[in-house]
C-alpha cells in the first residue's frame, strides 16, 4: 500500500513537471533607463546669491538676519533691543551689553555668517577674539582668533565647544574676513526627555570643512560635561564674551530653513 502511494505521488510530479514545461510564461520586460527615473516633484528653484559681490548676496529663499543696516532681526536675552554697534555695513560686539539673539526661532537650517578679527589684536589662547555662535541658543560653535594662536583643541575656532575639535585650522589672519557656513539638524526627543536623535552639525570655514555631520552630545558647557536638555525651536545667538583684546565684527548673516 505504501509502495502504491509512492508511485501515485511520483506520477503526479511527472505530469506536473511536463505540464509546466509546456506552459508559456510571458517574458520579463527588458529594463530601460526610464524605468529607474522619476520626475516629480521637481525641486523648487533657488537663485544663488551673486558671489562676485563682497560680501556675496544671499540666496533668493534666505531669511536675511543682517543686511548691513540695522539689528531689527535681533534682541538681547531679555527681549529688548540689541545693544551692539552698527557701522559701515557691519555690526560689532559692544562689550558688557551681553549676548544677542534672533527674534525668530529655527529648527533645521543652513546658516551663513561672516566675522572679522581686527588687526592689532593681542592676547593669547581663549583671550584673543573670543565669541561664539549658538545653534538653537543651545549649542556653541566656537569663534576665536586661532591664527598662530594655540589653545585647547576642543575650544579652537570651529569646534563644537568643549566637545569636538575642528578637523583643521582654516583661519584667515586678523584683518581678513572669515566665513562660516553651518548646516544643522535639530534633535528629536523621547517621552523621557532624552535624545531620540542627536543634533548634528557640519561647519565649513572659508570653504574648508571643519565639522562633517558631527554628533553634538548635548549642551556646550564651559565647566562640566554636556547635558541633555529637551527643547524645541530656538534662536541663533551670538556671544559677548567680554574679550578685552579687541571687538569682533559680523556681516552678511542669512539663514535657510531646511
Amino acid at each position: 500500500m505504501k509502495a502504491l502511494g509512492t508511485l501515485i505521488l511520483l506520477n503526479f510530479l511527472f505530469v506536473f513537471t511536463m505540464n509546466s514545461q509546456d506552459r508559456q510564461y510571458p517574458e520579463q520586460a527588458r529594463m530601460r533607463p526610464e524605468m529607474s527615473e522619476y520626475w516629480q516633484p521637481q525641486p523648487p528653484v533657488v537663485t544663488p546669491g551673486n558671489r562676485s559681490q563682497a560680501p556675496a548676496a544671499a540666496p533668493s529663499d534666505a531669511i536675511v538676519l543682517f543686511d548691513g543696516k540695522d539689528l531689527s532681526e535681533w534682541q538681547n536675552s531679555k527681549g529688548e533691543a540689541a545693544g551692539w554697534t552698527v557701522h559701515d555695513g557691519v555690526f560689532t560686539v559692544k562689550k558688557g551689553t551681553g549676548d544677542i539673539q534672533t527674534k525668530r526661532e529655527f529648527n533645521d537650517f543652513q546658516l551663513h555668517l561672516e566675522w572679522l578679527i581686527p588687526e592689532g589684536i593681542t592676547g593669547e589662547s581663549q583671550a584673543r577674539g573670543n565669541s561664539g555662535v549658538f545653534l538653537q541658543g543651545m549649542y556653541e560653535i566656537q569663534i576665536l582668533d586661532c591664527y598662530q594662536n594655540e589653545t585647547y583643541v576642543n575650544g579652537q575656532t570651529g569646534s563644537v565647544y568643549k566637545q569636538t575639535p575642528p578637523l583643521v585650522n582654516a583661519m584667515n589672519r586678523p584683518g581678513e574676513w572669515n566665513t562660516y557656513d553651518i548646516i544643522y539638524t535639530a534633535p528629536t526627543f523621547k517621552a523621557d526627555g532624552t535624545y531620540r536623535t542627536h543634533p548634528r552639525v557640519t561647519v565649513i570655514q572659508n570653504g574648508v570643512v571643519l565639522q562633517n555631520n558631527t554628533i553634538i552630545l548635548g549642551t556646550t558647557e564651559y565647566i562640566g560635561f554636556p547635558k541633555v536638555v529637551e527643547h524645541g525651536a530656538g534662536p541663533i545667538r551670538l556671544q559677548d564674551h567680554g574679550d578685552p583684546s579687541a571687538p569682533i565684527s559680523f556681516r552678511n548673516i542669512w539663514i535657510r530653513e531646511l
